[in-house]
């Protein structure tokens, strides 16, 4: 019991990803009416619209003429992200999140991440890239990235079948376990650049108590994002920065009870030296 309470928010996130995928696919197949459509652009209930925010970006760079609908849809996701859940999409609904999991936990077992080796991505290439993505949409009239989205991929894959997609997917494990640890999510991957830029001041944050900190660092070995943790074994705060994913696994391995989900403080100061 003690072993499956400390997985208790990586069995949800599983959950919820794969419950998600399941609903697609019912959608598609048996005719459910609880979600249709993908992760781009869907129908909750066969009533509430739910949109990619990045995505309909893209399309509005590339020209496209949308509905009322597509609008309300990208609103309520941006609201949910940009208040509530920070970058949660990225670790508790992104199916790709399960195959860089996957090569990150083999990267730990392998030891491959006590290998000291340059990283040679820059975790603000995913900016770069999204803001390209933007500007390619504009000139070709095309959603630049959804053509080549892995997430978009994975969710057509189960749906209709995955075909050939499977080679893109593999291709991203192989990256993350061999390449640039978390290296697609983390460095690349422009829509986790852009909820880290909407979520920037979401309420729902990791918090760290520092007296109960005994410096282990089993934290920041799990982290995707290790530098949204600077706060360790230095003060008592709220991660106060939009990279984080909410994924707890900090919360998970940490034995000292020294970290847990809270409500943003907002009376916190940036760290030197680090963005927010």
């Amino acid at each position: 019991m003690n072993k499956l309470f400390k997985m208790r928010y990586l069995i949800l996130r599983r959950i919820t990803q794969i419950g998600l995928l399941f609903l697609y696919f019912a959608g598609n197949a048996y005719g459910w009416n609880v979600l249709k459509g993908t992760l781009s652009a869907s129908l909750l209930f066969d009533k509430i619209p739910l949109a990619d925010p990045f995505a309909v970006l893209q399309m509005l760079s590339a020209g496209a003429m949308m509905g009322i609908n597509v609008f309300i849809g990208a609103a309520i996701i941006t609201l949910f992200y940009g208040i509530i859940g920070g970058r949660a999409f990225c670790s508790w609904v992104c199916p790709v999140n399960m195959v860089t999991d996957l090569a990150n936990w083999m990267r730990r077992v392998l030891l491959l991440d006590k290998t000291e080796r340059k990283v040679w991505v820059s975790r603000n290439a995913r900016y770069w890239v999204l803001g390209l993505s933007l500007i390619i949409s504009a000139l070709t009239g095309l959603a630049a990235f959804e053509l080549v989205s892995p997430i978009t991929i994975f969710n057509r894959g189960i749906i209709f079948g995955m075909g050939m997609g499977g080679g893109v997917l593999l291709a991203i494990f192989l990256f993350d376990l061999f390449g640039v640890k978390n290296g697609w999510c983390g460095h690349i991957c422009p829509l986790g650049g852009f909820y880290s830029l909407i979520g920037r001041f979401s309420l729902i944050r990791v918090r760290h108590n520092q007296p109960n900190c005994t410096l282990c660092m089993k934290c920041k070995d799990v982290c995707p994002e290790t530098e949204v943790l600077f706060m360790i074994g230095k003060e008592s705060t709220t991660v106060n920065m939009g990279e984080c994913v909410n994924c707890a696994r900090c919360i998970e391995v940490c034995d000292d009870d020294a970290l847990g989900f809270s409500i943003r403080d907002f009376t916190t100061r940036k760290a030197k030296g680090e963005k927010q």
